[in-house]
């Protein structure tokens, strides 16, 4: 994929809402965001475009994205660095490049990107052949196929029915089964046949390809998209500076409720019920930015079709957290 394939294709969700939540702690001098999924770097490009005086720090686990985003964010050389990393030593990278170990602003554009997405060959797309691949970060780590070769039955069984939300997960598990039995499973299209196979026919009509459940499904397992969510979260929190702000677009609704989970915990006492003065350690340190999540209106949509699931939360960092409810830091370091 050359460059202006990579530019033309990557058009971000929900920039200007993004950019417009960010802007009060990101628009001053010496303000540092962390783009923690840095992707083809649409998002950052907006960032810097907008905010003259503003530092960009773009974290991706994905060599290519890390390439592509690099060449893109050329022009401003100067106020963008990115690192090769998961976004759950986003403390770790906050501690290097903020000021006194903080940041004015995080943004986490969640799932999988526009560059794995429409390359064909790296396996996320159940609509095009390729080999059963993908991992997110192609230098190493377990594949779909080794996934669908060792797992049991019942773990298939849960990782469809937990990560995808997929009704069927029972007969797709033991489809695959005796499916491997026969032959290892290598490519996308011998996956897609055996869903096909193994959902009733009244199901096939109806909410699009029946694949899409048990794709997403098997991406989420092998990139361990959820466990990293868990731990990046309450770090992301915690890289922030009082007054910076946190906006983070999530895709499906196991995401977003990992996603409203943490923003709620902040954004409410911590104080056992029944006192009769709040104590000030227990008091809220976040200040929820949007009622519920918010979607995007039907010209998003129509402009960019990736925006049709997205779900958007923010909030803003109004005290430190409270000793008793700081998370674990991370325990390696990032690649630098």
């Amino acid at each position: 994929m050359s460059q202006a394939d990579a530019d033309a294709l990557h058009v971000p969700v929900l920039a200007e809402r993004c950019l417009e939540l960010l802007a009060p702690a990101v628009a001053g001098a010496g303000a540092v965001l962390v783009d923690a999924t840095l992707g083809m770097g649409g998002h950052s490009e907006a960032a810097l475009r907008r905010f003259p005086e503003l530092r960009v720090v773009g974290i991706d686990r994905d060599p290519r994205a890390l390439e592509l985003a690099g060449e893109r964010l050329a022009p401003f050389a100067e106020r963008f660095t990115a690192l090769r990393a998961t976004y759950d030593h986003i403390d770790d990278v906050a501690g290097d490049v903020g000021t006194g170990g903080k940041v004015q602003g995080v943004l986490m554009d969640l799932g999988v990107s526009s560059l794995q997405l429409d390359d064909a060959a790296r396996g996320f797309a159940y609509a095009q052949d390729a080999p059963l691949d993908m991992r997110m970060d192609q230098t190493g780590g377990a594949t779909a196929a080794d996934l669908l070769a060792e797992a049991d039955e019942a773990e298939l069984r849960r990782i469809l029915r937990e990560y995808g939300e997929e009704k069927f997960a029972g007969r797709i598990a033991a489809g695959i089964v005796r499916r491997r039995a026969e032959a290892p499973l290598r490519r996308t299209s011998e996956l897609v046949e055996i869903v096909r196979e193994s959902v009733p026919h009244a199901a096939r009509r109806r909410g699009g390809n029946p694949a899409k459940r048990t794709f997403q499904a098997l991406r989420i397992a092998v990139n361990g998209e959820l466990d990293l969510l868990e731990r990046a979260l309450p770090r992301a929190v915690e890289a922030l500076a009082v007054d910076g702000r946190i906006v983070v677009e999530s895709y499906h609704s196991l995401e977003d409720r990992a996603v409203k989970n943490v923003l709620a915990r902040g954004a409410r006492s911590s104080a056992p019920t029944g006192l009769p003065v709040e104590p000030e350690s227990h008091r809220p340190y976040l200040e929820l930015l949007t009622r519920g999540a918010e979607e995007a209106d039907e010209d998003e949509r129509t402009r960019n079709p990736r925006a049709a699931s997205v779900r958007l939360r923010a909030a803003r960092r109004v005290r430190p957290t409270p000793d008793h409810l700081l998370p674990p830091s991370s325990r390696r370091r990032y690649a630098a």
